[in-house]
């Protein structure tokens, strides 16, 4: 039996529209969850470093789930990882840029005990800053042990096993750094934020009913652009709407570093995770595009640094710069 399904038919509203607004209510919902979690026992970077990529990635994984599962095409589920790892860290990084800023360490001192309240000023802001290059520094170390296992043309299950190594040391540190944190402020995580837990796990459950039936309709489609031949990247851009609100929420709200932190983060879920998980099940070929495609990666996650590092943030024109790489990606895919 399943809930949403039936649900949906009763109300004459078994439709692709339908499962669209269903993916994207819960996913508000499971935000709104997610920013109580601010004053229970997560801040800032932390908070975009561990909760929110699983979160917002929690649609990589039900897609890999039922890529192995039902559907199979090692092609799509990569696809997928490259089209969700490239848009959140040229276009969901470009944009809220663009519009507002993304600045974390601010050069102009009268903006410092301003910022300070927001997360972006003081000593507060240079560990956040810190903790975004450790994590562009993991991007660039995944991003890289993915080219290298996947220069033969295939991921097999050791290479999988790998990826999946890499990930769970890497969130380890994470989960250890923020129960240092916590120890230090006397922060401890009380009910309402297990409560709140519950609520993203019953989202969860709606997300993937909603995944479910979308991939299978789209698998269901032979001919046009929302068809079976493009699978991988339509899923892409779906799982990647989550990402698109919290950035551009985050972004209006000036939380520069839960911005950074939740993009950059996401990216984690989909490389190595996404792929090793995948990998595990067979073998999971890597054309010369995806090869270049982490290359574009890795480079992305270098230039990014840089920016932190010598203006404390993405300026507007480079926003610009980043969203038409993301065009150039788009185009070398889908028309190159």
């Amino acid at each position: 039996m399943h809930l949403l399904p039936d649900l949906l038919e009763s109300l004459a509203l078994n439709d692709p529209p339908a499962y669209l607004a269903v993916f994207l209510g819960v996913s508000l919902l499971m935000l709104w969850r997610i920013e109580a979690m601010l004053d229970q026992g997560l801040e800032g970077t932390a908070l975009g470093t561990l909760l929110l990529p699983y979160c917002s990635g929690l649609g990589n994984l039900i897609f890999v789930g039922l890529m192995v599962g039902k559907f199979g095409g090692g092609r799509e589920v990569l696809t997928n990882s490259l089209v969700n790892n490239v848009t959140n860290l040229t276009l969901l990084l470009g944009l809220p840029a663009l519009f507002w800023g993304l600045t974390i360490m601010p050069k102009a001192a009268g903006k410092v005990a301003t910022d300070r309240k927001k997360g972006g000023g003081g000593g507060e802001a240079q560990l956040n800053r810190l903790s975004l290059l450790l994590t562009l520094a993991a991007v660039l170390f995944f991003t890289g042990a993915a080219w290298l296992l996947g220069r033969d043309g295939r991921l097999d299950r050791t290479d999988g096993i790998a990826l999946i190594g890499l990930f769970l040391f890497w969130q380890c540190v994470q989960v250890f750094d923020v129960l240092k944190h916590n120890v230090r402020q006397r922060v401890s995580f009380g009910w309402k934020f297990y409560l709140n837990a519950a609520v993203v796990l019953v989202c969860a459950y709606f997300l993937y009913e909603s995944i479910d039936w979308l991939v299978a309709w789209l698998s269901a489609q032979r001919h046009g652009f929302l068809s079976r031949d493009n699978l991988g990247w339509l899923t892409g851009w779906l799982m990647v709407l989550p990402n698109a609100i919290l950035a551009l929420y985050w972004g209006w709200r000036r939380r520069a570093d839960v911005v950074y932190s939740s993009q950059v983060g996401d990216g984690h879920i989909c490389i190595p995770l996404c792929l090793g998980l995948f990998a595990l099940s067979g073998p999971l070929p890597v054309p010369p595009f995806a090869l270049n495609s982490l290359l574009l990666l890795a480079g992305v996650a270098v230039v990014q640094a840089g920016f932190l590092l010598i203006a404390g943030g993405l300026p507007r024109w480079a926003g610009g710069v980043m969203c038409l790489a993301y065009g150039g990606f788009v185009y070398a895919g889908l028309v190159g």
